[in-house]
């Protein structure tokens, strides 16, 4: 049999705390310093373990709470004048305004036909100005900047008229609005810079600004007193630019675009808008009417001269219309000293990619609805010059009573010269501007942007500018 071993004897727990009680009162006084310490130091709130923005689960809306800014331009035209207020996030993308994307509201007449009374003319905005201001929150108003573009219309007055005219809107600003306001952001407008603010409108709300010229649009812009083209051209096009003498706008202007440098050709034809060619053509006519309806006798009134507007006996004959027309744009005068010209010897920039899609806008869209062969109510329309050639066809055979009739969205003092405006925009697109009749164009009158529809008007192209200063 195994002896069986004894196990170990277990020594008390009181024996080796004696045993050890040196080592234990070493380690436990500090211990004990260190939690006093830190039991009188004050308390932080507690921190979660994770920090959730109060926003989450929620989709960021961009321009949310402090980020938006606001921006109001005055188009003060030949025809009347616009307000059009935009509501912009930080990265000058496009908000609602309530349920719509912009502001716009209109009210005539123009500035322009306030000549003799500045003050009238400036009282004029009062209405568009107070609906402006309502829109914009009150404690945005003093950083939102207020501008008054005038066009063509003042331009025709002279520079002593206007600058009456705009010197009384600067005073109104000043003295009566709450937004943000500078003396020099009231002036006319050079065609030059209309033409590049249309242009950029246009481009962003397609979508196209940040992409190579070619993959832009050119826009065709037919305002009351002028008319204006622009499009981009390459660099090399850009480069062979012909010079201009002292005090005239240069054919191109440099863009710096999100990130994509252009080079804009841009020129502006005073006198060439509908309502002043109507005036340059029935001179052009030497007192024979050839545009007007049958049946009618009166006056036409531009800027301070008045035409006799009578029709001929037999009413008015498209081919005679036309003559004058050719006549009025002076195609083959002066000579051209370019490689190639539009009208009036004016450089055409070249042609290229950015002008194969033409956008064309203002009194192109109006006439053609009102002629019928746009749908007035669809604010972009694919169409022909010929088209318009068509529809004057139409127009010209009529007498003033019958035109009531057949036309009957047609304003009674536009209605006389219906034929001519339509004769007129043939002319401007096919013999001005060298356009093939049976090219597609694109006629716009707002532009999709998102789940909206957006005027196609300079002032947003201004209020870009605007809002990305600092």
């Amino acid at each position: 049999m195994k002896q069986r071993v004894a196990a170990p004897r277990q020594e008390p727990l009181a024996d080796r705390i004696h045993r050890y009680r040196g080592v234990i009162l070493v380690v436990s006084v500090p211990l004990l310093l260190v939690s006093f310490v830190l039991f009188i130091m004050p308390r932080a709130p507690a921190a979660p373990l994770l920090s959730v923005p109060a926003n989450a689960g929620r989709k960021t809306v961009p321009g949310g709470a402090g980020s938006k800014s606001y921006a109001v331009i005055f188009d003060a035209g030949s025809s009347g004048s616009r307000v059009h207020v935009y509501c912009f996030d930080e990265k000058l993308d496009l908000l609602h305004i309530g349920k719509e994307i912009e502001l716009f509201r209109q009210k005539k007449p123009g500035l322009s036909s306030f000549a003799k009374d500045p003050e009238e003319a400036a009282n004029s905005l009062i209405p568009l100005l107070e609906e402006a201001e309502s829109v914009v929150p009150a404690e945005l108003r003093w950083k939102t900047p207020v501008r008054v573009g005038a066009t063509a219309g003042l331009r025709a007055l002279g520079a002593e008229t206007s600058e009456k005219i705009l010197q009384a809107v600067r005073d109104l600003l000043k003295d009566k609005s709450s937004l943000r306001f500078q003396s020099d952001w009231v002036s006319v407008l050079d065609g030059s810079q209309e033409g590049a603010f249309q242009w950029v409108t246009i481009n962003y709300l397609l979508g196209n600004l940040g992409k190579t010229y070619s993959d832009t649009v050119g826009v065709v812009d037919l305002g009351g007193g002028s008319v204006q083209m622009a499009y981009a051209i390459s660099e090399k096009d850009a480069a062979e630019a012909p010079k201009v003498t002292d005090g005239e706008d240069s054919y191109v202007k440099h863009l710096f675009l999100k990130g994509t440098k252009y080079y804009l050709y841009v020129h502006s034809y005073l006198h060439y808008g509908l309502l002043a060619a109507r005036a340059e053509i029935l001179m052009a006519g030497e007192g024979n009417s050839n545009c007007i309806l049958n049946g009618y006798r009166g006056t036409y009134k531009y800027g301070d001269d008045v035409h006799k507007a009578i029709s001929a006996p037999s009413g008015a004959s498209l081919s005679k219309c036309r003559s004058d027309a050719v006549k009025a744009l002076k195609v083959d005068e002066p000579v051209c000293t370019h490689i190639k010209c539009t009208f009036g010897g004016i450089w055409n920039g070249g042609g290229g990619d950015g002008q194969k899609n033409l956008f064309v806008a203002s009194f192109f869209f109006d006439r053609a609805a009102e002629a019928g062969f746009v749908d007035p109510k669809v604010p972009v329309a694919k169409v022909r010059p010929s088209e318009f050639e068509e529809a004057a066809k139409r127009a010209c055979r009529l007498n003033i009573d019958d035109a009531r009739t057949t036309y009957p969205h047609v304003s009674v003092e536009n209605l006389p010269f219906l034929c001519m405006d339509l004769v007129y925009q043939y002319t401007l697109l096919v013999d001005g501007f060298a356009l093939d009749p049976h090219q597609e164009i694109t006629l716009v009158k707002k532009v999709q942007y998102g789940d909206a529809f957006v005027e196609a008007a300079w002032p947003l192209g201004s209020a870009i500018e605007v809002a990305s200063s600092p």
